[in-house]
Parts: structure tokens; sequence; C-alpha cells
């Protein structure tokens, strides 16, 4: 059971916590496709090529193993290596990024974010503990957060215990004391439990909870845990 009395401090999870990722990456992607087929068609041909464009990323992973928690070096070195292997000019790598990153930071809160964090920031800090590249000064909801770790700037991803402490570190509250709240079963829930915190599973699609050890509480939407804190 969730202890409320204990919590001084709550981290939270980004992509499919508080927006919808696969919308935002989805429209990212056409952005980056349609800049490559104005400054750089033949890549732009090999993007729209399924089992190129998996190839291309199946070496990144295996060649490039230091970058796995880095999602905008990885996405980055992938469109460069892309650009040589079509005969465009590698160069074109880091406005084509920036082009996605730029569409990627526009995201679609879920209807429940934006009211729960306001009710949430204003009791307790909040920090933004993520695997991706989100940036929540460029989302705009810089505000609502004290700090914000990623295993990007940090070199470890969730459901490492390490990244977890680090974001207790960032607001100086022992681990114990932090809930984290997060969709991700085993990176964002069982995570946060190896961690000592307090686990908040956000279960938007009724699914089954597979591990043994579970979750203080699940939520189906984030209203849910603002209510929690409007009560006590």
């Amino acid at each position: 059971m969730l202890d409320l009395e204990k919590i001084k401090a709550i981290t939270l999870d980004l992509d499919d916590t508080l927006w919808p990722i696969w919308p935002t990456i989805e429209r990212a992607e056409k952005a980056l496709l349609d800049w490559l087929a104005e400054h750089a068609p033949m890549t732009s041909a090999l993007f729209a090529n399924p089992a190129a464009l998996r190839e291309i990323r199946a070496e990144m992973s295996s060649s490039r193993p230091d970058l796995k928690h880095d999602m905008s070096a990885l996405r980055r070195e992938s469109i460069r290596l892309a650009l040589h292997r079509a005969g465009d000019d590698p160069l074109l790598a880091e406005p084509a990024f920036e082009v996605f990153f730029a569409e990627r930071q526009r995201v679609t809160l879920f209807e429940d974010a934006l009211p729960a964090l306001e009710i949430l920031a204003a009791r307790f800090p909040l920090v933004a503990l993520s695997n991706g590249n989100a940036d929540v000064q460029r989302v705009g909801l810089g505000r609502f957060f004290r700090a914000a770790v990623c295993a990007r700037d940090f070199g470890v991803g969730k459901p490492d215990p390490r990244i977890f402490h680090a974001a207790a570190g960032a607001v100086d509250t022992l681990p114990e004391f932090i809930l984290h709240v997060g969709d991700d079963v085993t990176l964002d829930a069982l995570g946060a439990l190896n961690a000592g915190m307090q686990a908040a599973w956000l279960n938007r699609s009724d699914a089954p909870w597979p591990h043994e050890q579970e979750p203080h509480v699940t939520l189906t939407h984030l209203g849910e845990l603002a209510d929690l804190f409007r009560q006590s």
C-alpha cells in the first residue's frame, strides 16, 4: 500500500506517462523524411526502405554499444550512416537530426497530465526521470520540475538503481522518501522498487502485472494520484 505520509518528492517518467510517444515519433520521422527528400534525396529513399532502415539500426546497435543510453546520439549517427551509404554528404546529419529533434519535442499531453502536474508540483519537488531524449524545457513543462535526470546524460538508464538514486539526490532526498511514477512495468515500477522507492505503476491499458513484487499503487490515469493527495 502507498504510504502518502512518507513521500517527500516524486520522480516522473515522461514518454507514455505524460504523453503518448509513438504519435510523436511518427510525426518527427515524417518531418525528417520530408527534410531529407529536399536536401538528401538518395538518403530519403534509403530511409523509406524498411529493410534498409532495420539494417542500419542493427549495425548502429552492434557497432556503437556506447550509445545505447543516448537516443539522440544513436539517432544522429544512424542518419550519418544512412547519408554515407546513400552517397549524400554525412555533414547533413547534424541539421537533419535537429529537424527530427525539434519535432520530437512537440508532444500532445494526455488529458490528465497537466492538471496532475499542477497539483503534484504545488506539493512536492518533481524530478523528470527518463531513458528518452525529451527535454522538459522545450516540451513546455519545465516550470513543474525541480530537476531532470536522463540516461543520455547520466550514462545509465532505468531500471538500474543508480539512475533512480541520482534522481533522488537531485532533490536531496533519500530513495525511501521518493515516489516514482511511470508506465513501464520493468523500467519504471520494478526499477523503482529495486531502488528502494515507492512505485506507482501507470497502467492505462489494463495490462496484467507480470512480476512477483508488486507496485505500491496501480493507476489508470494520473488524476487518481492527484486525488489521493488532495484527499490526504
